[in-house]
C-alpha cells in the first residue's frame, strides 16, 4: 500500500539514484531506431555559481523539453558544462589566498597562481551541478564540459588563429570599460548602472585672447532673447571635473545660435594651458546645461566618437588604477608652450586618486574664479559588477573581433526565418543590437582564462599561432627573410637558442564570452569531426534569459555560422529556435536583489516543498513574455497538487484499481469511463501541442485542470458508487480504466514533476509485478480515443452540479441544507440524462428531489445549463433579507476601495513618480476588485430573484 503521505526529502534522492544507476539521461537513451535528434546545450553556469531562481526557471524549462522529447523516442542529448568565469573565479581564489595569509597572485607568479585556481576548481568548483541534479535536470552528466578543458582550449585556439589570419581579429587602440580595482577591461554585461547623488559643475573656460561673443541673459515669455552680455569665456557643464586635464576640445551644436560666431575659435584649458578648439557637432543638446560640452576623447565614449569626427587628440591622463599621471606623460605634454609655469598645480595633482583629484581641481578653479556654479545632480554612474567601483572609460590597446562582418550572416539567419525567437518580439531587440554592433573587445588583463595565442618579436611584430613553436617558426621565417637590423640579431640568438629569448607571449586572456560563443559545437568535439558533432549539430533549441541575447546568443550565432558549414559549404545556424524566458521576480513584481532582501533561494524551496512543486510552479507561471512573480505560497499550492495525485493514487489502490495489461480503451462501456478517456485524449493533445509551441504554462495548466478537476474531483467521485456497487463487470472495467488513466497522467506529468511520477509509476506496476522500464523511458502518449457523446453527457452533469454548488455558495446556503431542483424547458435528451444521473445529482448537488416544469417556481435562483434552466427554490433555506443586506454592504465596501485606487491612478504625479512596480500592483488590485464586484452583483441579483 502507498504510504499515507509523499515524502519528497526521502523519495527524490532515491529516484535520482535510480536514474543515475540506469544511466537514464545519457545521449540517445530511449531513442527509436533512425530517430530524429534533439539537442540542447545548457547555458553554462559559472564555475563559481550556485543555483538561483533564474537557473531554476531556465533549467526546468529545458528539462521539460528534454524529458518530453526523450519519451517521444527522439535521440536526445542535453549537453551540460560550466564556464570558467574569468574575473569571478580569479577574485574567489585571490580572496581565499588573502584569507589564508598566503602570498598574493603577483607575489607567487602566473604559473603558480593558475595552479591554485585549478586546485580550487577541483575541490570547490561546480557545486551548481549537484544543485541542478537536485532540481531533476536530466543532462548527460557523463559528457560534462568546461570552457577551459583540453578540447575547448583547442577550439578556442583554432577560432582565434583562424579569425586573425582572415583579418577578423586585430589589435586597436579604443576606449574600453576599465575596472580600476581589478585592472582589466570588462564587457558591457559586467557593468551595472548605479544611481548616485553627485554634482554638476559649470566651469568657465577662457576664450583665446581677443575673442568674445554675445551671450543671451534675459528672455521674453516666448523664450526670445531680450538682453545679452559680452563674454570672453565658455561655460561647460561636467559631472567629472577630474577628466578636464585630458580635454582636447569643446563641442557645440551647429544650429546653436549662441555659439555660431566662435566655432573654429579656441579656449585655453584651465590648469593645463592647452589651446583647444571649439567644434560643431550634432552630439551636444542646446537645451541641456549651457549647450557647450567639454570633449575628453580618451575618457568618455561619446567624446571619443565626437573626437573621431572632429579630429580631436586623445590624451589619457589617468593610470590603470585611476590616478592622475601628467608630469611625465608625453601625450599630455605635447603641444604645451610653457608647461613649467603650471607645475605648481600639477605637483598637487600628480599621483592623486581620481576622486581626490576632482576635489583639488574644483578648489583650484574656484580660487581662479572659474567655477560658474554647482548644482546637485542625481545621475547614473557605471560600476564594475565585480570590483564594485565606478568604471573608467580608458583608451588602451586591446584585441578586437570584427563583429560587424560576422553579424551580417547572423542577421540574415533570423530575418529569413532559419532561426526564430520565441516570443517573436525579441527579434527586434536582436536586430537593433546586431545592426549597430561595435567591435568586440576580447582581451582581458587577467591571468585565469584562455591566454591569447600571440607572441611578440623584439621589434613588436606580432605572431599569432596555436603554439609557441609555430609562432617561433613564423618569426624566424619573417626576420630571416627581411633585410634589416633584426635579421642578424635573430640569427645570433638562434646559434645558442634559449626559449623566450626571441619571442614574448601576450599576457592577456580572452573574454569569457569568447569560449562560450563556441559552446554549441566545441562541446561536441570540434575542431575534431566527431560522431557527436555530425549527429547533434545543429542543436535544436536554446533556452536563455533576455539579458544575454547580445552577449551570448548573438555571438554563438556569429561563430556558428562562420565555422560550421554543411557538405555544400553553406553556413549552418547553431539552433533553429531561441526561447527567451523572462525574469523571476518576487511576489510583488520586484526584481530580486540582496540589497532589497527579497532573494528567494531555490534550494530552500526544494528543501521545504520538494523539487517537483518548484518545477511545476515555475512552468505554470512561465507565460511567454511575462515575468514570473514568485510567491512561496504558490509553491505550497502546487505541492498540494502533487499531494492530490498521490492521494488519488492511494484512493484508487484502496478501491482495487490495478494495472490491467489487457485493458483496451475502445472496449469501455461505461459512459463515465468513455468520458474520462475522451478528456484524457484531449488533454494529451493539448499538452503535446503546448510543449511543442513553447507554451509551458498552457501545458501545465491543462494538466492541472485535468488531474485535479476532471480526474480527482469528478471521475473518482463519480466512480464511488461503481466501486461500492454489486456490478462486478462495471467495477472491473472502472478499476482497469482508472489504472490506465493514472498511467497516462504519470507520463504527461513526468516532464514537469519527474520525481513523484517516477515513484508512482514504479509503485503501481501491479501486485508482484515490475515495470518494463523507467517512466522517463516510457513512450509519450499518442491519443486517438474519442467519444464526444459520452464527453458531452458527463460535462453536462458537471456543469449542472457545479452551477448548483456555485449558487449555494454565493447565497450562503448552509452545507447541510437540502433543496429541491426544478428543471424548466428540458428537452428529451436532458430528461434522459436526469434519469440516468438522478442519484449522482442528488448526492453531489445536495438536492432532495428533481422535478420537471414549464415555469420557474417563485423565489427560485436560476442557472442556465444547455437549453434548460435549473431552478433552486431557496426562500425557505436562507434569510433572504439578511443575505441581501450582507451583499449590498460588501458591494459598497468594494466600490469604496475601487474609488480610492481609481483616484490614485488618475493622479498623473503618482503614476509618473511612484515605483512602476507599485503602480502595476495597484492596477492589478483594481482588476481583482472589478471581478469581485461582478460576482457580488450576480449573487445579489439571485437573492433578489429568489425573494
Amino acid at each position: 500500500m502507498l504510504d499515507k503521505t509523499y515524502d519528497s526529502a526521502a523519495i527524490e534522492p532515491k529516484i535520482a539514484k535510480a536514474w543515475d544507476e540506469a544511466d537514464a539521461s545519457r545521449a540517445g537513451a530511449n531513442a527509436k531506431p533512425g530517430a530524429e535528434t534533439f539537442c540542447i546545450v545548457i547555458p553554462p553556469p559559472n564555475v563559481t555559481g550556485s543555483l538561483h531562481m533564474g537557473h531554476a526557471l531556465n533549467n526546468t524549462l529545458q528539462d521539460v523539453m528534454v524529458r518530453f522529447e526523450r519519451m517521444r523516442g527522439k535521440d536526445v542529448l542535453w549537453q551540460p558544462g560550466m564556464d570558467h568565469a574569468g574575473i569571478a573565479t580569479q577574485m574567489v581564489v585571490e580572496r581565499q589566498l588573502a584569507q589564508k595569509k598566503l602570498p598574493g597572485r603577483r607575489e607567487m607568479g602566473r604559473e603558480a597562481f593558475i595552479e591554485k585556481v585549478w586546485e580550487w576548481k577541483a575541490e570547490s568548483g561546480g557545486q551548481i551541478f549537484n544543485q541542478l541534479k537536485r532540481l531533476g535536470a536530466s543532462c548527460d552528466w557523463s559528457r560534462e564540459r568546461f570552457t577551459m578543458d583540453e578540447g575547448l582550449t583547442e577550439a578556442v585556439l583554432e577560432v582565434f588563429v583562424s579569425l586573425y589570419k582572415e583579418g577578423l581579429i586585430y589589435k586597436d587602440k579604443r576606449l574600453v570599460n576599465w575596472d580600476p580595482k581589478l585592472l582589466t577591461a570588462i564587457s558591457d554585461l559586467e557593468v551595472e548602472q548605479i544611481e548616485v547623488n553627485g554634482n554638476l559643475w559649470y566651469l568657465r573656460y577662457p576664450l583665446e585672447p581677443g575673442i568674445t561673443y554675445e551671450h543671451p541673459v534675459a528672455f521674453d515669455d516666448e523664450g526670445n532673447a531680450t538682453e545679452w552680455e559680452t563674454r570672453d569665456y565658455l561655460v561647460v557643464a561636467t559631472t567629472r571635473p577630474e577628466t578636464m586635464l585630458g580635454d582636447t576640445g569643446v563641442a557645440v551644436h551647429p544650429d546653436d545660435a549662441r555659439y555660431k560666431g566662435i566655432v573654429g575659435k579656441h579656449v585655453i584649458l584651465p590648469i593645463v594651458g592647452r589651446r583647444i578648439p571649439i567644434v560643431a557637432d550634432e552630439y551636444p543638446d542646446p537645451t541641456a546645461g549651457s549647450g557647450a560640452v567639454k570633449m575628453t576623447p580618451a575618457h568618455d565614449f561619446n567624446d571619443f566618437e565626437v573626437g573621431k569626427r572632429a579630429g580631436l587628440r586623445q590624451i589619457n591622463v589617468l593610470t590603470i588604477d585611476g590616478r592622475v599621471a601628467i608630469k611625465e606623460n608625453e601625450d599630455f605634454l605635447e603641444g604645451l608652450d610653457h608647461p613649467a609655469a603650471l607645475h605648481g598645480a600639477w605637483d598637487m595633482l600628480e599621483g592623486k586618486e581620481r576622486f581626490e583629484a576632482r576635489k583639488i581641481i574644483v578648489e583650484i578653479l574656484e580660487e581662479a574664479g572659474l567655477v560658474d556654479r554647482i548644482e546637485p545632480h542625481k545621475h547614473m554612474v557605471p560600476h564594475g559588477d565585480r570590483g564594485g567601483v565606478p568604471i573608467e572609460p580608458r583608451l588602451t590597446e586591446q584585441w578586437y573581433v570584427d563583429a560587424k562582418t560576422l553579424a551580417k550572416p547572423a542577421i540574415a539567419s533570423v530575418r529569413e526565418g532559419r532561426t526564430n525567437f520565441v516570443p517573436k518580439n525579441w527579434e527586434k531587440t536582436y536586430f537593433e543590437w546586431m545592426e549597430n554592433i561595435q567591435p568586440w573587445c576580447v582581451s582581458r588583463q587577467l591571468w585565469w582564462g584562455h591566454q591569447i595565442p600571440a607572441w611578440y618579436g623584439p621589434d613588436g611584430q606580432v605572431f599569432v599561432e596555436k603554439t609557441e613553436e609555430e609562432a617561433l617558426h613564423a618569426a624566424i621565417q619573417h626576420y630571416i627573410s627581411h633585410e634589416g637590423p633584426w635579421k642578424a640579431w635573430v640569427e645570433e640568438k638562434l646559434e645558442n637558442f634559449q626559449p623566450g629569448e626571441i619571442l614574448s607571449r601576450d599576457e592577456d586572456v580572452l573574454d569569457t564570452w569568447f569560449s562560450s560563443a563556441l559552446w554549441p559545437f566545441s562541446t561536441l568535439g570540434w575542431p575534431e569531426q566527431t560522431p557527436e558533432l555530425e549527429k547533434y549539430y545543429p542543436t535544436s533549441v536554446l533556452v536563455t534569459g533576455f539579458d544575454i541575447i547580445f552577449f551570448w546568443v548573438a555571438r554563438m550565432m556569429m561563430m556558428g555560422l562562420h565555422f560550421m558549414k554543411d557538405e555544400d559549404g553553406t553556413p549552418v545556424e547553431p539552433f533553429h529556435t531561441v526561447y527567451v524566458h523572462a525574469l523571476v521576480r518576487d511576489k510583488n513584481g520586484q526584481k530580486m536583489s540582496k540589497s532589497k532582501g527579497n532573494v528567494i533561494d531555490p534550494l530552500e524551496l526544494i528543501d521545504e516543498y520538494g523539487a517537483d512543486a518548484l518545477r511545476f510552479t515555475l512552468a505554470i507561471m512561465a507565460a511567454q513574455g511575462r515575468d514570473v512573480k514568485l510567491d512561496p505560497a504558490r509553491i505550497a499550492g502546487y505541492r498540494n497538487f502533487g499531494t492530490k495525485l498521490w492521494n488519488a493514487t492511494r484512493f484508487a489502490e484502496m478501491n482495487g484499481v490495478s494495472r490491467d495489461p489487457h485493458f483496451l480503451a475502445e472496449a469501455s462501456t461505461l459512459t463515465i469511463n468513455r468520458w474520462i478517456l475522451t478528456e484524457l485524449a484531449r488533454t494529451e493533445r493539448d499538452v503535446t501541442e503546448a510543449i511543442e509551441s513553447y507554451r509551458f504554462n498552457d501545458a501545465a495548466g491543462s494538466l492541472y485542470r485535468f488531474v485535479w478537476n476532471q480526474f480527482c474531483d469528478w471521475y473518482l467521485e463519480l466512480l464511488k458508487p461503481v466501486f461500492n456497487g454489486e456490478d462486478a463487470g462495471a467495477k472491473a472495467e472502472a478499476q482497469a480504466c482508472a489504472a490506465y488513466v493514472l498511467d497516462e497522467i504519470y507520463k504527461m506529468l513526468h516532464p514537469f514533476m519527474p520525481f513523484i511520477t517516477e515513484e508512482l509509476w514504479a509503485h503501481t506496476a501491479g501486485e508482484g509485478q515490475e515495470r518494463d522500464e523507467l517512466l522517463c523511458h516510457t513512450d509519450w502518449p499518442s491519443p486517438s480515443y474519442a467519444d464526444d457523446a459520452a464527453a458531452d453527457e458527463i460535462n453536462w452533469l458537471i456543469d449542472l452540479v457545479s452551477g448548483i454548488r456555485s449558487v449555494r455558495a454565493e447565497m450562503n446556503v448552509p452545507p447541510s441544507a437540502i433543496a429541491p431542483l426544478v428543471m424548466v424547458g428540458a428537452n428529451s435528451l436532458t430528461e434522459a440524462r436526469l434519469e440516468r444521473h438522478h442519484a449522482a445529482i442528488r448526492r453531489l448537488a445536495r438536492v432532495e428531489n428533481i422535478a420537471l416544469d414549464a415555469m420557474a417556481p417563485k423565489g427560485a435562483a436560476q442557472i442556465v445549463v444547455g437549453e434548460a434552466t435549473a431552478c433552486l427554490p431557496l426562500g425557505n433555506l436562507i434569510d433572504l433579507t439578511a443575505e441581501q443586506a450582507r451583499l449590498e454592504k460588501a458591494i459598497g465596501k468594494t466600490d469604496q476601495e475601487m474609488s480610492r485606487i481609481s483616484s490614485k491612478l488618475a493622479n498623473e504625479k503618482f503614476v509618473a513618480n511612484a515605483n512602476p512596480e507599485v503602480v502595476a500592483a495597484e492596477r492589478e488590485r483594481f482588476e481583482e476588485l472589478q471581478l469581485q464586484r461582478s460576482s457580488l452583483e450576480v449573487a445579489l441579483r439571485r437573492v433578489s430573484e429568489a425573494g
